[in-house]
């Protein structure tokens, strides 16, 4: 037992020299405490040892408390301004070109009759970053970018705000630089949606007016949409970006990083957190302008012969979408008319063709429409025979043939679409009533 004990005590010294755990204990203090706790005969060995631990401090030292963080200081507000040079090209455009756009051109992508009497010279390209991406009274935009054509230049210029308790002073400038600009309209991505609501929201909140609150806005997403869902995976402006106007921008940094960006910035002053924000919000104003460059001359090549080989059918079927967006049916049929003579997706063809022919029917141009629902039935598309059916029946009284396309329409319907199926059972339960009168009043003519 003696020898044991002995053991156990070697390995304790061992342990707590190994943790520097005995530092400030004179030598052979161990071996003193334990001969006096070994003579209390009463504990057990496995209690003198706990004790020996208890009095030698064998506990944990806590570790020394870290000293407070100092954050780097910084400036409350920053204002950059980048001017580029008309003939600076983004991507495959000039930025000149952007006040080539007429105002024609800008009320169809803007859904705004406002348009007409204005261009890019007065506008407002506005792209925000803020601290969240849900919006409402919390989401502060801690920066604004904004774009405008002044003086031979395209003007990047961004409002930073270093210190959150510093926005008033920021919405303050913002507002005086909104006014002494004098802008007539605005130009964002997806800015209807979020970005002026926010600001706007903003200017409320400090009992300030929102000078841009009534100016026409061209939110580029919706035509963006119209022109290239169809045709590309994502209508993102990045990927736009890189797709049609053909920026050499990289995924510098994703959207929803940004916030906790900017709040890593807040807690420890490093700007260099931020560097690839700024950078993001510059590029977007690029690009948003770029891509508007892109959509105008579209537009123009859709409304006359097309001079550019990157033009092509499905092109045409994004522009006529914009002017059907904007009550020009006539004309968005017409292109629709010309897309299919080109090379379109069997599924985007079929939808065309489905979409003018109810546009025909509608104007009764019959010829156009049964033609087209003929095409269609070779598709086995539904619909083509129920209206075939309603024609012949309705238009012409020919019940044989009317019967004959609900018959066929039936029996492609069988265990497709239950709908159609009972609407060409009906159908022809209708129509063979129909048939049966008539023939026995023929019977009865008959003399």
């Amino acid at each position: 037992m003696g020898t044991n004990i002995d053991d156990k005590l070697k390995r304790l010294k061992k342990e707590r020299a190994l943790r520097s755990r005995v530092s400030k204990t004179r030598p052979g203090a161990i071996e003193d405490t334990w001969e006096k706790i070994n003579r209390a005969e009463a504990l057990s060995v496995k209690e003198k040892l706990q004790k020996l631990i208890d009095l030698t401090g064998a506990q944990k030292e806590k570790k020394p408390a870290k000293a407070a963080f100092e954050p780097v200081p910084r400036e409350p507000l920053l204002f950059y301004e980048n001017p580029y040079p008309l003939q600076t090209k983004y991507g495959k455009n000039i930025l000149a070109e952007g006040l080539k756009i007429k105002g024609d051109v800008l009320y169809f992508l803007g859904r705004d009759s406002a348009f007409e009497a204005l261009d890019l010279s007065t506008a407002l390209f506005v792209d925000l970053e803020t601290t969240g991406l849900s919006g409402g009274t919390g989401t502060v935009p801690f920066l604004v970018g904004m774009g405008y054509y002044r003086d031979n230049r395209f003007n990047v210029a961004q409002y930073f705000l270093g210190e959150l308790g510093e926005e008033e002073r920021m919405i303050k400038e913002i507002g005086r630089f909104f006014s002494e600009m004098n802008f007539q309209s605005v130009v964002t991505y997806n800015g209807k949606a979020f970005d002026m609501p926010l600001l706007e929201t903003r200017f409320i909140m400090y009992r300030r007016p929102f000078p841009m609150s009534d100016l026409p806005h061209l939110d580029l997403l919706f035509s963006a949409r119209s022109l290239w869902k169809h045709k590309h995976e994502s209508c993102r402006l990045f990927h736009l970006a890189q797709q049609i106007v053909e920026a050499e921008r990289a995924e510098d940094i994703p959207s929803a990083e940004i916030p906790s960006r900017y709040f890593e910035f807040l807690r420890t002053g490093n700007f260099s957190l931020m560097e690839p924000v700024l950078y993001h919000n510059q590029e977007d104003i690029l690009s948003l302008l770029g891509l508007l460059i892109a959509a105008s001359k579209l537009f123009l090549e859709g409304r006359e012969p097309p001079d550019s080989e990157d033009f092509d059918a499905m092109d045409l079927i994004g522009v006529g979408k914009v002017f059907e967006s904007a009550g020009h049916v006539e004309k968005s049929m017409e292109l629709f008319q010309r897309a299919l003579e080109g090379d379109l997706p069997q599924e985007l063809a079929l939808n065309i063709k489905r979409k003018l022919s109810y546009h025909f029917k509608k104007n009764e141009d019959w010829e156009k429409a049964i033609s087209l629902w003929q095409d269609l039935s070779r598709e086995d598309q539904l619909f083509c025979y129920k209206e075939l059916a309603m024609y012949f029946e309705h238009k012409t009284g020919k019940l044989e043939d009317a019967k004959r396309m609900a018959e066929e329409g039936l029996t492609i319907s069988m265990n497709v679409s239950l709908n159609f199926q009972r609407d060409f059972e009906h159908r022809l339960e209708r129509l063979n009533d129909k048939i049966r009168r008539l023939q026995a009043k023929a019977k009865k003519g008959r003399p």
